[in-house]
């Protein structure tokens, strides 16, 4: 890749501090949650193709999409859920049923405008909680395809 690892950091603290100087508090800690799961995922060995991509409707995003290289290759969507802290709940809790049927419809719309199968791909979830010290927690096969309704 052309830029370096360090060059990458400085890009990443660039857009955290206008991001904390234009958004709203809660939408600049997502966007720096995101940062730190590519990252994490790159240091991973996934290759990172998407972030924040949206179904043409707009309605519902997927925050990164990567492949992962092995036997069989796989498109692993993942959503990304961040907290300052984890003192209320950790931050996976926060994907009920209706947030994973909005990434699973823009998960068929990327396949099908992308022309891939539905078969390799994978769910994931990367939990980042910020305070006290920083924590990242991968979740792979987070949730599939099918919606799990037994536990009603």
């Amino acid at each position: 890749m052309f830029f370096t690892k360090p060059v990458w950091r400085i890009f990443d603290k660039l857009r955290q501090w206008h991001d904390a100087r234009t958004m709203d508090p809660a939408q600049a800690l997502g966007r720096r949650g995101e940062d730190v799961a590519h990252r994490y995922l790159e240091r991973q060995g996934y290759s990172v193709i998407a972030r924040n991509w949206r179904s043409r409707a707009g309605l519902n995003e997927i925050d990164l999409i990567a492949w992962q290289r092995g036997s069989p290759d796989r498109l692993v969507v993942v959503e990304v859920k961040s907290r300052r802290n984890d003192a209320f709940a950790s931050p996976g809790r926060n994907i009920d049923r209706g947030k994973e049927s909005a990434v699973r419809f823009a998960a068929r719309e990327f396949c099908r405008r992308k022309n891939v199968d539905e078969e390799v791909v994978r769910f994931d979830t990367v939990s980042v909680v910020f305070e006290p010290s920083l924590r990242v927690e991968h979740n792979p096969d987070a949730f599939s395809w099918r919606a799990n309704y037994e536990s009603l």
